[in-house]
């Protein structure tokens, strides 16, 4: 009776065990996913960036043209 007791726990402990090795993996993955895609963020805000400076020069750009053909 007390074997079977200790058996029965034996193996909720080697589940828990087996379920803590999938779950890390599981977190790794998700934080190597995580870093990736704080990347791919990084780059999209610095081409943003540049995307709004080149259209801010174009807007100065414009501008400029528009005040030379009002003194047309």
């Amino acid at each position: 009776m007390e074997f079977v007791k200790f058996t029965e726990l034996e193996e909720r402990i080697k589940r828990i065990l087996e379920e803590k090795a999938v779950l890390k993996t599981r977190n790794e993955e998700l934080a190597e996913l995580l870093g990736n895609k704080e990347k791919e963020l990084e780059e999209l805000n610095k081409k943003l960036k540049g995307l709004q400076e080149e259209k801010e020069t174009v807007r100065t750009k414009v501008d400029s043209l528009l005040e030379l053909l009002q003194d047309i």
